[in-house]
C-alpha cells in the first residue's frame, strides 16, 4: 500500500470495497452512490473523479469515474487493481449502437473489446491480445437480467481511441464483422484486469444509434440507465 494516495486518487488503505463500479461520468458516480447506496461516503475527488464506497442489500461496493478513452479509465482501473486490492471493476457506460437490431436504451455486455488502441504494446506479445470479460461475472450479470425481466445482448464491442473520425467509413467495417456497438475504455480495463489476474466486465446502455441517428439527450445519459445499474450493483 506503499503507492497510495496518488496522483490521480486520494483514497486511504481499505477505503475501497474490492467490487468498484465505474461509469465514465463522475456525476453518474456521484447519482448511483446518491441513489442507490446506503451510508455512502466520498472516499476520492482528485480532480473532481469521485469515488464513493457504501453498501448495497448489506455488500460493500464502490463507485467511481473513470473518465473518457483508455488513457483514463486505463490509470484508475490500473490504481484500483494494484494498489488499492480491488478484485474486480464493472463500467458501466455508454455506447453507440452499430446493428440493426440493437435499440436505443438497450443494454449490451461486452464478451469481448476489438479496439484500434495500441494499448497492449506494452506487454511485447508475439501476437495480438484479445480483451475479454471474466465469464463468471459476464454469466451473473445476464442471469440477473434474465430475474430483472431485462433483455441484454451479449458479443462483441470495439474500444476506439478516436471520437471524431476522419475515416467515414470506420465504423461499417466494424459493423460489417458483427460488432454490436461503439465505446472508448473496455479494452484497456480488460488488459488491465488480465494483467493484474483480476475480473473485469464491462456494461453498455445504448444513448445513440450511429445508422438511425436517434440519441438521448445529455441528462438522460447521466441519469436514466436504471436497469443496467441496478444489475450491475447486484455483482458485489
Amino acid at each position: 500500500m506503499s503507492n497510495i494516495p496518488t496522483a490521480h486518487n486520494n483514497a486511504k488503505a481499505n477505503d475501497f470495497a474490492k467490487t468498484v463500479l465505474m461509469p465514465g461520468d463522475p456525476l453518474r458516480a456521484k447519482y448511483i452512490a446518491e441513489t442507490y447506496l446506503e451510508n455512502p461516503r466520498q472516499v476520492t475527488a482528485v480532480r473532481n473523479m469521485f469515488g464513493y464506497t457504501g453498501t448495497y442489500k448489506g455488500k460493500e461496493i464502490s463507485v467511481m469515474g473513470g473518465g473518457m478513452g483508455m488513457p483514463s479509465i486505463g490509470i484508475y482501473s490500473y490504481e484500483l487493481f494494484n494498489f488499492y486490492g480491488v478484485d474486480q471493476i464493472i463500467r458501466i457506460g455508454s455506447a453507440g449502437a452499430l446493428q440493426d437490431h440493437i435499440k436505443v436504451m438497450d443494454v449490451v455486455i461486452g464478451m469481448g473489446a476489438c479496439t484500434d488502441s495500441n494499448y497492449a504494446y506494452q506487454y511485447g506479445l508475439p501476437g495480438t491480445f484479445a480483451p475479454i470479460a471474466d465469464y463468471e461475472l459476464m454469466n451473473k450479470a445476464i442471469e440477473t437480467a434474465k430475474r430483472q425481466g431485462t433483455n441484454v445482448v451479449v458479443g462483441n464491442v470495439v474500444s476506439s481511441d478516436v471520437f471524431y473520425n476522419a475515416d467515414p467509413t470506420v465504423n461499417d467495417r466494424w459493423r460489417s464483422m458483427g460488432v454490436l456497438a461503439v465505446e472508448m475504455e473496455a479494452a484497456a480495463l480488460y488488459m488491465n484486469a488480465a494483467k493484474a489476474k483480476k475480473k473485469a466486465l464491462c456494461m453498455l446502455t445504448i444513448s445513440d444509434h450511429i445508422y438511425t441517428g436517434e440519441a438521448l439527450c445529455a441528462e438522460d445519459r447521466q441519469l436514466g440507465f436504471g436497469k443496467m445499474m441496478e444489475i450491475a450493483l447486484e455483482l458485489a
